[in-house]
């Protein structure tokens, strides 16, 4: 529910663009309020809520997005937009810290797959973003995002729900951590070790949110500039690209806890290149054909990664969910802005020739 509604934002620049005479520069600090406004604020509440937990805090970030939706329905003016999104944002950075640590918490000993499980959920809300712009936002124009309030109002249902557990789930999880150790012993690392560790975690999730965000953030106009695409069927062809981001976490995190996360991770960062090579030169078919191969393999060490840091700050669940959901994104924003530059400048398609 969050990731769709966060979703809804790139899903809506054709019709933004459209009634607010947007260029792609524009476009591209929409993106980048929107991802600093969600990344900053998510490593200082990831580190706060390591030392003191908050298991209602998401509900107030649902607030925030709550907030922001219905100000992007109502706005008037390219200012308003970028306040709507900035307000959406933190709502994201809010609920990211604490729901990683909840998904830690209830994964038991399977960590690939309960963060596989956990970022499908994420993975396929932000494919339907796009499907239900072309379902809702475009027929029913721009005031049609308020509907989605109520997707809002039902995850702070929910958090309220999981809020209530969180005593409950993390007692268990503390006491399988204190079997763990006691038979193996715990290890700890040295703070270089853990320094080089998370800056190349770091970088490596920032090579794959950069690429993904400027297809959010472009991939549409690329279909209707050199495909001729309606605005719905390019819309349904960026639902198609993320769609396969979900199965891909989710068989990444499996394989990831059966043959190694180091595997999984060097194969879906160098797996994609010829293909992201070829990508720009393909016909309407391949293009479609290519983008799911892509997006498939990139998204199999999302988890894997994620699990890597923890395992080199496991009492910093929070901090770690907020730098790699916060920081991320941040720096995937400011490279969708630049990118959006070389846009108005060189046009949609050397882009992603680059």
């Amino acid at each position: 529910l969050n990731d769709m509604m966060q979703s809804l934002i790139p899903a809506a620049y054709p019709i933004l663009r459209d009634a607010f005479a947007l260029d792609y520069v524009q476009i591209g600090f929409i993106t980048l309020t929107f991802q600093v406004a969600g990344s900053l604020l998510q490593p200082v509440v990831g580190l706060v809520a390591d030392r003191r937990p908050m298991p209602y805090s998401p509900v107030v970030g649902m607030m925030f997005t709550l907030s922001g939706l219905v100000s992007l329905a109502l706005v008037q003016s390219y200012g308003g937009i970028l306040l709507s999104v900035a307000s959406i944002g933190i709502g994201s950075s809010i609920f990211h810290p604490e729901a990683t640590r909840m998904a830690r918490y209830a994964a038991g000993g399977k960590q690939g797959l309960a963060q596989g499980i956990f970022q499908v959920g994420g993975q396929a809300g932000g494919a339907l973003g796009p499907v239900l712009a072309a379902l809702i936002v475009v027929p029913f124009g721009q005031s049609s995002l308020a509907w989605f309030a109520v997707a809002a109002l039902l995850a702070m249902l929910l958090l309220a729900w999981i809020g209530s557990k969180q005593r409950e789930i993390s007692a268990a999880f503390d006491a399988m951590r204190a079997r763990a150790s006691k038979t193996a012993g715990e290890v700890r690392h040295a703070p270089a070790t853990i320094a080089v560790g998370l800056t190349v975690l770091t970088l490596l999730m920032f090579s794959k949110n950069a690429y993904s965000e400027s297809f959010r953030s472009f991939y549409t106009f690329y279909l209707i500039e050199r495909f001729g695409l309606s605005i719905e069927a390019s819309q349904l062809m960026l639902f198609v690209f993320l769609a396969a981001a979900a199965v891909g976490v989710l068989v990444g995190g499996i394989i990831g806890d059966r043959i190694g996360r180091y595997r999984v991770i060097w194969f879906s960062i160098l797996g994609p290149l010829p293909l992201t090579i070829l990508l720009p030169y393909v016909d309407l078919f391949w293009t479609g054909v290519l983008t799911i191969v892509i997006n498939l393999i990139m998204a199999s060490a999302f988890a894997s990664i994620l699990i890597y840091a923890m395992d080199l700050l496991p009492n910093r669940i929070g901090l770690i969910g907020g730098l790699f959901y916060g920081l991320n994104f941040g720096l995937a924003g400011l490279a969708a802005a630049i990118l959006g530059g070389l846009a108005d400048t060189y046009g949609v398609e050397a882009v992603f020739r680059i």
